[in-house]
């Protein structure tokens, strides 16, 4: 059990574009944040990195910073880190320096390398072992690009002289000064080399990236030893206990832990991901194949789907359009909307992601009359983030059934999307089931902080967490199925337009 001064877990949430550390206590209640913004860096067009260092000094600085106040290292029972996926580091084993910037999960500098492996016919096999699809978003390629590019690099990771890791593997190095080179399951289920059956580093595709195997990490569970902090970072040596990559962070921070339950997380995009259980589903939807957490041992898998444009959608409204001033503008304008108005928006301003994959279509605005106005185009816009959702709950439901598996029922929601109320109702109508807002919604951080918990005994098991998940509020269809089917049948029409 956990020390008896011990009050909370100590979360690390490394993102995108910031760095935050939360403290959470025994009942899953946020007590404190810290938050520090992280430099986005666009060498050329379609290039984005991140400073290696820097996320790690901003790390270190909001650690410290939740530790104000009379709170000190002792309250501190364990660390739990979660991290935006696929960001790729290499740095020296010695010395801990980086080599070269982290090259972010949204660079394409590896879409060459991975139409050619595409046309050498390798993705089947890549994704009947690492349930992905060959795209420059996953690690694999970044990595082979670095080997590539940075001096001497391919001759010292077969001496074993570097390291290879995704974030969180860098963040545990640093936190255990050195002395701990791993990463968990869910990361490494993001890299294009590790066999999800297995629980294993692919050999066969590491070939194919010309990767050496003394370059990567020891692969852990989710709820595992990842070494204690040095003492002079934090002022004790406290343990990292917990690792999950962020949306299975979030699976874990929603208590999906049966086959069937799904999340959505709406933030810049939406990602969503429905449990499958200790079955892993192959997408016959174009859908990834992934790893939802490994606890015990035991993998359980989930299938992931996502969408490139959610919350950007009012960005888009905001910025560009200039419709509405804030995000609670455009809810109160989508309420006042012409309810029978048939405006579609396919919002493929950077193409379609899941289940369409379709990188290079660009937006489109349908069925507008000489009666729509900025109210209308504000419901169209929020509703197509519905529309999208419902695709990706579809695609999940085929592919489930195929497996013989139950179809997911309901949809638990996350993100900052989802304090739109009308956006709510309006999605639920729209997938025809209910739809669940839960009290913590920082589910991202709680779920880093649930795994370091159960590790530790801070939390007890699964089914104690779950006991720990709180219904906000929820919502339940209202539209008429006969309007549910017509505003859908509208939709994928658009679509098929749009792509042509």
């Amino acid at each position: 059990m956990a020390a008896e001064d011990a009050r909370y877990i100590l979360s690390i949430d490394q993102g995108t574009t910031s760095t935050r550390a939360l403290l959470f206590d025994a009942s899953g209640s946020p007590m404190r944040v810290r938050q520090k913004e992280l430099r986005q860096i666009f060498p050329q067009d379609g290039w984005v990195e991140h400073d290696a260092a820097e996320i790690w000094a901003a790390t270190l600085e909001v650690c410290r910073g939740v530790l104000t106040g009379g709170t000190t290292a002792a309250n501190i029972a364990a660390i739990g880190i979660t991290n935006q996926r696929e960001t790729t580091v290499l740095w020296e084993r010695a010395t801990g320096k980086p080599l070269h910037n982290a090259i972010v999960w949204q660079d394409r500098r590896t879409a060459a390398l991975c139409a050619k492996l595409k046309a050498e016919g390798k993705e089947p096999v890549v994704q009947a072992k690492t349930g992905l699809l060959l795209d420059p978003y996953f690690s694999g390629t970044k990595l082979t690009w670095l080997l590539d590019n940075v001096p001497d690099a391919r001759r010292r990771a077969a001496a074993g002289e570097l390291c290879f890791g995704t974030i969180d593997a860098w963040l545990i190095f640093n936190l255990t000064g050195g002395k701990v080179h791993a990463t968990d399951a869910t990361n490494a289920s993001r890299t294009l080399l590790f066999n999800i059956d297995k629980q294993e580093w692919d050999e066969e595709i590491l070939g194919w990236f010309d990767i050496p195997k003394a370059l990567l990490p020891e692969v852990k569970d989710c709820c595992a030893d990842f070494g204690v902090t040095a003492k002079d970072l934090l002022g004790a040596e406290i343990p990292v206990a917990g690792v999950a990559g962020d949306q299975q962070a979030a699976t874990v921070g929603q208590a999906c832990f049966e086959p069937g339950l799904m999340k959505s997380t709406y933030g810049t995009g939406c990602f969503a991901v429905v449990n499958t259980g200790a079955r892993r589903v192959t997408s016959r939807n174009r859908l990834l194949g992934t790893v939802a957490y490994r606890i015990g041992g035991k993998t359980t898998y989930a299938l992931e789907g996502s969408i490139f444009m959610a919350g950007a959608i009012v960005q888009w409204l905001r910025d560009e359009m200039k419709l509405v001033d804030s995000s609670a503008e455009s809810e109160e304008m989508a309420r006042e909307a012409n309810h029978n108005s048939q405006a579609v928006l396919v919002p493929a301003f950077t193409g379609l992601g899941a289940p369409y994959w379709e990188p290079d279509v660009r937006a489109a605005l349908f069925g507008m009359t000489r009666d729509t106005g900025a109210k209308e185009i504000v419901r169209a816009a929020l509703e197509s983030v519905s529309f999208q959702t419902r695709d990706l709950m579809d695609a999940m439901g085929d592919d489930m059934k195929a497996a013989g598996l139950t179809s997911p029922q309901a949809l638990r929601v996350d993100g900052g999307m989802v304090a739109n109320n009308w956006f709510m109702q309006n999605l639920t109508d729209i997938i025809g089931r209910p739809v669940e807002r839960p009290e913590v919604t920082e589910t991202t951080a709680l779920g880093a902080a649930y795994l370091a918990g159960m590790q530790t005994g801070f939390y007890g098991d699964a089914a104690d967490v779950a006991r720990h998940w709180r219904r906000e509020r929820g919502f339940e269809p209202e539209m008429a199925e006969s309007e549910r089917a017509e505003r859908y049948g509208r939709w994928q029409a658009c679509v098929k337009r749009v792509i042509g």
